[in-house]
């Protein structure tokens, strides 16, 4: 729980955080004290999921200083533009009612409507832009992008003046982006991993929970394990007090022919959410 990452301006980020996404913002500060209370210091959230106010109530009464949370938030998919974004930005922070947030994320290349389709490599450079001069004036420790492609990478960077410091992307066992992985870390970009149980359908998988039993630890111990292998943060989202706990319980290791044999595992199949776009590729 207190082994972290550094960025490539220096700040320093938990491995393990939780996620929030399906909390709902009524919850939201519940979950983020329970989190808090097990050891966490990484909390994620976004503008899409509709709890950036709870989630900023939960981190202003955790009862552990301010800067010892990290805290990150992402700009809505659909906001392509300057001016729009920096209101997006300056909204996150009165809603969550924080002075700063330590990461804030490109929620995605494209709006979700049209989730790999058009171009949008202007909108994202001004995104971007208006990201930097939050990060600039002190409103963002760090700044990043999430499900960005390794194109999508290189037309923020042709204009960046400060190049982005993480890559938040679906990774879990089943669904493993090696070469864009390697292409972040090539470029001191660090990869957290959204979804690392994949939704919480990987909990049907045979051969996974055949692994985790010659490891004594449940599927999600073995997948969120994984990921930190990977050298991805995880972001295991859950609002149960006890499912917190046992996710962070992950001093093991997987040995090398056995990430060899997860890394190889192909699993998509995420039931009744396949219709999200992260989760149907389209």
């Amino acid at each position: 729980m207190d082994e972290t990452y550094t960025l490539s301006n220096g700040v320093s980020i938990p491995k393990l955080g939780l996620g929030t996404w399906f909390i709902d913002d009524d919850k939201a500060a519940q979950a983020v004290r329970d989190a808090v209370a097990a050891g966490y210091r990484n909390i994620d959230s976004a503008q899409a999921y509709g709890n950036e106010r709870g989630v900023g109530e939960g981190v202003r009464t955790s009862g552990v200083p301010r800067d010892q949370l990290f805290v990150s938030t992402k700009l809505a998919a659909e906001i392509k533009d300057y001016d729009t974004a920096v209101a997006a930005i300056d909204e996150s922070l009165a809603t969550m009612g924080l002075d700063y947030v330590d990461l804030m994320l490109i929620h995605s290349p494209q709006p979700w409507a049209d989730w790999r389709g058009g171009d949008y490599a202007d909108g994202n450079r001004e995104a971007w832009r208006a990201l930097e001069d939050a990060y600039k004036a002190g409103k963002l420790r760090a700044i990043g992008v999430s499900n960005f492609e390794q194109q999508d990478l290189e037309n923020i960077r042709e204009t960046a003046t400060v190049a982005p410091q993480v890559n938040q992307l679906l990774v879990h066992i089943g669904n493993t982006p090696e070469e864009l992985i390697a292409y972040c870390e090539s470029q001191n970009i660090l990869v957290e991993a959204y979804s690392p149980i994949a939704h919480g359908e990987i909990l049907k998988a045979a051969d996974v929970a055949e692994m985790a039993a010659r490891y004594s630890v449940t599927i999600p111990q073995l997948c969120i394990r994984y990921t930190l292998q990977l050298g991805t943060v995880s972001l295991p989202k859950t609002a149960n007090p006890d499912h917190m706990r046992d996710n962070a319980e992950v001093d093991f290791v997987i040995s090398d022919d056995d990430m060899d044999v997860l890394r190889a595992t192909d699993f998509r199949d995420y039931g009744k959410h396949s219709f999200f776009p992260v989760y149907s590729g389209k």
